[in-house]
């Protein structure tokens, strides 16, 4: 059914809503390889109008596709099948902030970052931190499951979220979860809608966990000339009984990547870990990084660099942070693409997947690296390729399909942070096959009219090249 944008335009004001094309355009692609046009974009500014956007899109079946800052990497605010996008940036207030219930409550469009800047002047800081976190949303963050670097010692977005108001796809409005630490009874319909990636409503309000802010910290490179031996010292590492606040692989090509791009002079090894621990007290977080230390140069790492100062742990971290851009310049022809960008593996596993990862580039034709949150279990990859050449493509959907093939193999999973929306569901159907009639139940119950971010996670379609037009200029066979 077409879209009555005077309508909507009544719901959000004419200025929050349009079916311009040039806006269209914009709001057709996220941080993925996709790209399909919505028929009209609105920019609610309060519960009550997104509440009635709902009413009007269910009541004449139209799909409706919540987006933050669209720094998803698989597809997740691409409306494949059109309807209309909801940007959720206007809805950014920190609503409250409770020092003494260790909790704060926002709307979803309040970007990570900002909230972190506001917390740590009064002693505590909302954990997840996404590589993103300059521009990732609080509500982009809940609906995708997002960490980052620190999820290895406290956790994903999931255990930090404590509660959230969710507008329903017939615009019904519910209160999900509590402001308690725990909660025994019922089903846990807050830990639900983490990770549902926009498929089951639209989260209007949050309740989130807070920490405080560590006293001491460290932080520490260490260099080795075996991309192999740097997965052993993270699997060393995590069954050492240390918790590290941060645990990082960067192999050859992102070190390359990185010093290429930006000058970086990172040494030119085949990896380097990052670690750094943290805590309330100083003698403590010494003796955690003096053994991480130990255990590195057990297994050949050689060159540790580790200092407290802020100054020095900033540019040891400096390369890491700036790795994604740097990446579309690794070499002259190959763009970065967003594909089999993340997984998550075992401990004992970690060393076996990043090779794997490196050999199954070589085997297709293109360049992929490993990196990540390695600590966590959380490996990153990219595909450097020439998007110009159809062949190439072919090549790609070859090596996503075999290093999930691996991760399967080896008893991880298709996602650890970045979700699943389309170019990774092929694969993540592989892997939860005998819950995905469960999950379709689910969605029914709560989106009988199939509105709500369709086709995405197991109602993808199988080929997520042809799934949507692709965000490249090329010919795919």
């Amino acid at each position: 059914m077409k879209v009555d944008i005077q309508h909507l335009k009544k719901i959000v004001g004419p200025e929050n809503a349009s079916d311009d094309v040039a806006e269209l355009y914009i709001y057709g692609s996220d941080a993925s390889v996709h790209q399909a046009m919505p028929d009209a974009v609105v920019r609610p500014g309060k519960t009550e109008e997104v509440q009635e956007v709902m009413r009007y899109a269910n009541k004449n079946k139209i799909p409706v596709i919540a987006r933050g800052s669209g720094s998803g990497m698989s597809g997740h605010a691409v409306p494949i099948d059109g309807g209309i996008v909801m940007d959720m940036k206007r809805m950014n207030k920190i609503l409250d902030i409770r020092i003494e219930d260790v909790l704060c409550v926002v709307q979803p469009g309040v970007i990570d970052d900002d909230l972190n800047r506001v917390l740590r002047p009064k002693g505590v800081f909302y954990p997840p931190t996404p590589a993103s976190s300059r521009v990732a949303t609080i509500g982009g963050e809940i609906a995708n499951n997002a960490s980052g670097l620190r999820s290895v010692k406290y956790g994903a977005t999931r255990d930090s979220v404590l509660g959230m108001k969710v507008v329903l796809a017939n615009g019904d409005l519910v209160t999900l979860g509590s402001n308690t630490r725990v909660e025994a009874s019922g089903y846990q319909l807050a830990r639900l809608m983490v990770g549902s990636e926009g498929t089951l409503g639209i989260i209007v309000e949050a309740t989130l966990r807070l920490t405080p802010v560590p006293k001491f910290k460290a932080m520490a490179m260490a260099k080795f000339n075996k991309l192999e031996d740097a997965g052993k010292t993270i699997t060393a590492v995590m069954t050492s009984g240390i918790t590290p606040s941060v645990l990082e692989l960067m192999d050859n090509v992102a070190i390359k990547a990185v010093n290429t791009a930006l000058n970086m002079g990172l040494p030119d090894v085949e990896a380097i870990i990052m670690f750094e621990a943290d805590g309330r007290i100083k003698a403590a977080v010494e003796a955690d990084m003096n053994d991480i230390e130990e255990i590195c140069e057990a297994n050949g790492a050689f060159g540790i660099e580790m200092s407290d100062d802020p100054k020095e742990m900033t540019r040891i971290f400096s390369g890491r942070k700036k790795l994604f851009a740097a990446l579309s310049r690794y070499q002259k022809g190959l763009s970065c693409t967003s594909l089999a960008d993340d997984m998550a593996v075992p401990n004992s596993k970690m060393a076996a997947t990043v090779q794997e990862i490196v050999d199954v580039g070589k085997r297709n034709n293109v360049v992929m690296t490993a990196y990540g949150h390695c600590g966590s279990g959380v490996v990153h990859t990219k595909i450097l390729m020439d998007t110009t050449k159809p062949g190439q493509w072919d090549n790609a959907r070859k090596a996503v399909s075999e290093v999930y093939d691996f991760v399967r193999k080896v008893g991880g999973t298709t996602s650890g942070e970045h979700g699943i929306a389309l170019s990774k569901a092929p694969s993540w159907k592989k892997e939860k096959k005998d819950s995905l009639e469960m999950m379709r139940a689910i969605k029914k119950a709560l989106d009988p009219n199939n509105i709500l971010n369709p086709h995405k996670m197991m109602d993808a379609p199988d080929d997520w090249v042809k799934a949507t037009d692709l965000r490249y200029t090329t010919k795919v066979q």
